[in-house]
Formats: C-alpha cells, sequence, structure tokens
C-alpha cells in the first residue's frame, strides 16, 4: 500500500505513520527527515541559515524523490501548497489527512525545536497558519482523521481499517445500487457505475465524485473529471446523481462515501443546507456548485464565479447587462463586482430583480430597458438558448460591434444568443469558456492539483 498523510504540526503524522507502516508491512518515509539528512543540517539550522524559502525548496526536492513503491510518507505542514507537491504526492496514493483542534496541537508542539513561521504568538500563528492551509489540507485528502482524542495507535488502526475496508456500509452499498438502477441515466453508465459500486470490497480506498442536478445528462463533467482522474493516477470514479430530489440524492451519496460533488441546477441553493461549512464565495453568492465530504463534515465552495470573472478580467470597469436573476446571475454579480464593473440586472420578473441588484448594490430593471443602457459586457444568466430551447434573449437588432457578449448556457456550443452578436459583430466568449475555468477550479477543490487550462480546453473539445 502506498499512504501519504498530511496535516498540520502536532496532528501526529510521524509518530502515527510510523505504527501504520509497520502494521502494513511497509517502509516509513519521513519528509523533514529526508530534507535533514539532504542538508545534513536540522530544519531549524535549515530555515536559519537559508529560510523557509530554502527549506521549501529541498523540501520540494525530496517529494520529487520519493520512491514510488509501497511505504508511509508523513509530510511537513506546509507541503500541500505547492500544487505540484500534491501532484506528485497524489499520483497512485492515497492522501490521508490528519487533523486536531488548536488546543490539542499547542500542547503538543509547545517544545518543538522547530522555528515560529510568523512573528505572533505559537496559538496566534497556528490559528492564522490552520486558516490559511485549511482549504488546501482538504483538497488534498483522500479521507479525514480527527486525532485530537486519540492516540497514535488508534489513529494507525483507523487508517488501515479505511484502506483495508472502506468507509462504505454493504446495505448502503445496496440502496446506492438501487439508486443508481432507477435514476434514468445511459444504461452504459448505469453498468459502469454498478460495476464500480460492486468493486468497493476488493478497491476500498477508491472514492467516488459527481454531479447532482436534474437534468444532469447534458453535463459534460462526467468525461472530463474521469479523464483528469486518469491522467493524474487517483483512485476515483465520477458518476451522475440524476434526481429530482436532492435530498435522496445527498443520502445516496452518503451512502457511497462519495468524496465530491459538482452541484447544479437545481440544487445550488438546497445545498447549502446539508453543509457544515462554506466558504465566503457560497455564503456571498447564496449558492454553492462544488461541495466535499471528508469524516464527519461537509464543506461547500463556489466556483462558478471564477469562470465568469477569468474570461472578463481585461474588462474591469466596464458598464454590464446581467440578464436573469437566479443563481447564476448571482454568481456572474460577485464576478463583475470583483471586476469593478457597474452593473444592472434585468429579469422578466422585475422583483426577482430588484432582490438581486440590493444584495450587491446593483442597478434593476426589466428587459425592456435594455436598449437604453448600451453596456460594455453582456452576460446571460438565464437558461433561455439551453437545448432544447431555439430562442434568444435579446435580438440581433439590440447588439453592437462595441458589446463582449458571454453566454452562460453551454448546451448547445453556439446558442441563439451567440449567433446573434457574431451576426453583429460582437466579441462573443461561449459558455464552454466557463465551463472549463471553473471546472479547472473545482477539480483542484477535488484533489489540490492545479491542472492545465490547456489540458481541460483540450479534453472538452
Amino acid at each position: 500500500m502506498n499512504v501519504v498523510l498530511i496535516g498540520f504540526r502536532g496532528t501526529g503524522k510521524t509518530e502515527s505513520g510510523r505504527l501504520l507502516a509497520r502494521l502494513l508491512d511497509v517502509p516509513f518515509y519521513d519528509s523533514d527527515a529526508l530534507v535533514e539528512e539532504e542538508a545534513g543540517s536540522a530544519v531549524h539550522e535549515i530555515f536559519e541559515r537559508e529560510g523557509e524559502e530554502g527549506f521549501r525548496a529541498r523540501e520540494k526536492r525530496v517529494i520529487a524523490g520519493l520512491p514510488p513503491g509501497p511505504g508511509v510518507f508523513a509530510t511537513g505542514g506546509g507541503v500541500i501548497l505547492d500544487p505540484e507537491n500534491v501532484e506528485r504526492l497524489r499520483r497512485g496514493r492515497t492522501v490521508i489527512l490528519l487533523s486536531a483542534d488548536e488546543v490539542t496541537i499547542e500542547k503538543r508542539i509547545q517544545h518543538s525545536t522547530r522555528p515560529a513561521l510568523t512573528r505572533m504568538g505559537l496559538r496566534a500563528e497556528i490559528h492564522a497558519l490552520l486558516e490559511a492551509r485549511k482549504d488546501a489540507y482538504l483538497a488534498a485528502a483522500d479521507f479525514c482523521v480527527d486525532t485530537s482524542a486519540r492516540s497514535a495507535n488508534e489513529v494507525a488502526m483507523i487508517i488501515k481499517r479505511i484502506l483495508v475496508e472502506g468507509v462504505t456500509r454493504e446495505e448502503g452499498r445496496k440502496d446506492a445500487l438501487r439508486f443508481v438502477e432507477s435514476s434514468g441515466i445511459p444504461a452504459a453508465e448505469v453498468e459502469q457505475l454498478a460495476a464500480m459500486i460492486r468493486s468497493i470490497p476488493e478497491n476500498p480506498a477508491m472514492r467516488f465524485y459527481g454531479i447532482a442536478g436534474f437534468p444532469s445528462l447534458h453535463s459534460r463533467s462526467p468525461p472530463l473529471f474521469q479523464r483528469l482522474f486518469s491522467y493524474f493516477e487517483i483512485n476515483a470514479f465520477y458518476t451522475r446523481f440524476h434526481d429530482p430530489s436532492f435530498s435522496r440524492i445527498f443520502s445516496i451519496v452518503q451512502d457511497m462515501g462519495v468524496r465530491g460533488l459538482s452541484v447544479t441546477i437545481p440544487f445550488k441553493q438546497e445545498v447549502l443546507q446539508y453543509l457544515d461549512h462554506m466558504d465566503e464565495h457560497s455564503k456571498a453568492i447564496g449558492a454553492c456548485n462544488t461541495a466535499l465530504l471528508c469524516g464527519d463534515e461537509s464543506y461547500g465552495y463556489n466556483t462558478d464565479w471564477v469562470g465568469i470573472r477569468d474570461p472578463l478580467a481585461s474588462l474591469s470597469g466596464s458598464t454590464a447587462v446581467i440578464l436573469g436573476a437566479g443563481g447564476a446571475a448571482a454568481s456572474a454579480a460577485y464576478a463583475l463586482r470583483s471586476l469593478d464593473m457597474e452593473i444592472t440586472i434585468l429579469n422578466r420578473t422585475v422583483e426577482r430583480a430588484v432582490a438581486l441588484a440590493a444584495r450587491f448594490g446593483c442597478h434593476h430593471g426589466s428587459f425592456r430597458d435594455f436598449d437604453g443602457i448600451k453596456p460594455a459586457v453582456v452576460v446571460n444568466a438565464t437558461p433561455v438558448g439551453m437545448e432544447p430551447d431555439t430562442a434568444s434573449p435579446l435580438a440581433k437588432s439590440q447588439l453592437s460591434p462595441s458589446m463582449t457578449v458571454f453566454d452562460l448556457v453551454y448546451t448547445p456550443p453556439e446558442t441563439p444568443l451567440l449567433r446573434a452578436a457574431r451576426s453583429a459583430r460582437c466579441t462573443v466568449i461561449p459558455g464552454k469558456e466557463m465551463f472549463i475555468r471553473q471546472a479547472k477550479a473545482q477539480f483542484r477543490q477535488f484533489t489540490g492539483i492545479d491542472a492545465p487550462l490547456e489540458m481541460i480546453r483540450e479534453i472538452v473539445g
């Protein structure tokens, strides 16, 4: 078995790792010890002589040189901050996050010779670094174990049980199979997913990911993420959770031990009720498109806004119109606000536009008001134009060459609005561009790996 232990100092990586290696009868490696061996000096001496930058460079070389065979690898607390380290650690290995509460960590490391990374007191430094690293820790992990009230031996036994038995119950797997077979996803996908569920006893460390939506049959996420998992040698399978009831989906997600969810229409708001923690973007937008489950906790993130912001970054400060007032429009308003744009939200039901505009400090109106605004940027955040709909929210006569038109709909690739915009000689941004960029951010949240944008673009086609 090939296992990596990550987490903050004082969570028990070294002691638990040594015991785990004995239980599994594999070699044990400690990244700090390997750095010291390379440098011929202790960690605190390396920091004094070369600073944190020099230490991180040595640490990166050590990670790159780890042997590929079976073993237990205990890593330093900051290793996961570099996506290249995470990629190297994750290939062909199972990553376990060890965590502990701040009081426990302080007790365990208060007499350490490891140099401080800030000028704060120990408790303040622990809190600040945990806050800064928590999302990176969570993203890089396959499984999470809280070590606060557990001995190193207990932790090692828990990890061994996860590796040998997994985290799902037999009855839960049976319920998941029944759900899959009646879900309405294509027969070939049913067969493949059913085979993966049945294989859990032989491959207990495999993790499941999927898209939760209704409809979700049009989504390109399953083939994209499956290709990415394969390329980066991650023991995971990505599928569809296609059902009108999110509560039913979430129950099956728990039965299957699902690690991560891409959340789409109509569940981006409803999913918030099921989360223990949310990032600042999900809270501000009021919607979540990325959910992670690890240990007994669930976490929510929003990467949709990144997919809208990045293609428009060069137009910072422009006048913009957002068509629609739903969840996608909230993500768009949040993204455009981060670019200091002057925004007007237009919707057929003006009351909804008023409510959303009030949240983000925007102007508002109905679709009838579009012609009087003459925006530089137009973002379609309605579902108008999504297959099988053949309508466009705007006519060609309403568009001009000075406009950049961004249609968040990505099926079909060339929507009626984009055709009208091209005909009017506008600059156009297809919805596929948002999908690609939010998927890149989502994959990093799922795995800690920064997949190249061009790789994702090539897979999506």
